[in-house]
């Protein structure tokens, strides 16, 4: 599966808005788009008006780079999305948040998705007491996400865990730092959700 190797801070550049991709150094004045406004690249200055296709694309773009997925993965979960009952938009968001890397992040097991998913594809991160090494796995209500025993001390995760105060842990999840373990207390809704995306307009690109 390809992979992004490329400094991700040029992603939040090339969206001009900060997509959190990075942890605690977002919030840090070493954040690139907090340093350098303008898109990388040697024509970053010139940023045109958007036609209406290029909207869209740009929403689903941040969609994709919010999650750290490529264009095959998202399309996937899309089309999952579109397959269920209800509105598209809302399921797709639902779909994303479920993943077993964004929950491992939304915990605060990990400062990052980024590194969420390495701590899960290396086997650190059990659901109802069986190993998972499945970034894309999908939680569901009353699932139990914990650290192994062996992995509890690992410095990332105790970094991420004493930082997740400023952060905050969603409703749908309930953490319990002691035992380094989550409980899913229900399927997250839009409510729950708040990230800087126009889901709709990435419904109607991949609609067109």
């Amino acid at each position: 599966m390809a992979r992004y190797i490329d400094s991700v801070c040029k992603l939040c550049r090339r969206e001009g808005e900060k997509l959190y991709l990075k942890g605690t150094r977002c919030d840090s004045p070493k954040c690139a788009v907090e340093r350098r406004k303008t898109a990388p690249g040697m024509h970053g200055m010139k940023r045109g008006k958007l036609s209406e296709y290029g909207l869209r694309l740009r929403e689903k773009q941040k969609l994709k780079r919010i999650y750290g997925l490529q264009e095959c993965q998202f399309r996937g979960i899309f089309e999952r999305a579109e397959r269920q009952a209800g509105v598209t938009g809302d399921t797709l968001l639902r779909l994303l948040e479920c993943r077993l890397d964004n929950v491992v992040y939304r915990l605060g097991f990990g400062a990052s998705r980024k590194e969420a998913r390495q701590l899960v594809n290396h086997g650190h991160l059990m659901i109802n007491g069986r190993k998972v090494k499945a970034p894309g796995a999908l939680v569901k209500a009353g699932d139990s996400v914990e650290v192994r025993q062996k992995s509890r001390e690992l410095l990332p995760i105790q970094g991420a865990l004493a930082a997740v105060d400023g952060r905050g842990i969603p409703e749908w999840l309930e953490l319990d730092r002691a035992a380094c373990k989550g409980t899913i207390r229900s399927l997250p809704t839009k409510e729950h959700i708040v990230l800087p995306v126009n889901e709709q307009m990435v419904v109607e690109l991949y609609s067109r």
